[in-house]
């Protein structure tokens, strides 16, 4: 442990954060250019409060401010689009650009890991798109694996990637 991983703490986000984590979740995905600023899916991730209700929020602080969050989706439930029997699935990382390098992206995702072993589930899956190379990353040094025959396209024609990541 460094000395500034003491600063970074992984927690459930509570209501008081929804709003801080929705925008830093629109700035990296449509700032980054991931998503278009006009698409439906700009209004769906900066709505933290409404993905609180049906899936968990996870949120990275450092030294008490939000740096980075995202949202686990069990399969079966209303966020979760590619998670089979099984697979606990995770979407929308964010880590903002001023804390990159502090490993909130990669602890944000080994608590999902942990989660997803304390539960029981026999693997994590994900989708990430080919330009996301900051979290892709964090995915292969923590042994995610592509599997190509599971990738899809957004309604707008986006190529996207699943990875998974066998458990035990």
């Amino acid at each position: 442990m460094g000395a500034h991983d003491a600063a970074l703490v992984i927690r459930d986000a509570t209501p008081v954060e929804y709003d801080a984590i929705g925008e830093l979740t629109v700035e990296v995905y449509v700032g980054e250019g991931y998503v278009r600023p006009d698409s439906p899916y700009t209004a769906e991730l900066g709505d933290t409060a409404t993905r609180a209700a049906a899936a968990r929020i996870l949120v990275a602080l450092h030294e008490g401010r939000v740096v980075g969050s995202l949202t686990v989706a069990p399969p079966g439930t209303p966020y979760a689009e590619i998670a089979r029997p099984g697979e606990l699935e995770f979407r929308m990382l964010a880590v903002s650009k001023l804390a990159r390098g502090l490993g909130a992206g990669s602890a944000l995702v080994r608590t999902v890991l942990g989660l997803a072993e304390a539960d029981g589930y026999e693997a994590v899956a994900l989708t990430t798109m080919p330009a996301m190379v900051d979290a892709r990353r964090i995915y292969d040094r923590l042994g995610f694996v592509p599997v190509p025959e599971r990738d899809w396209r957004t309604t707008a024609g986006e190529q996207l990637r699943v990875l998974r990541l066998q458990l035990g």
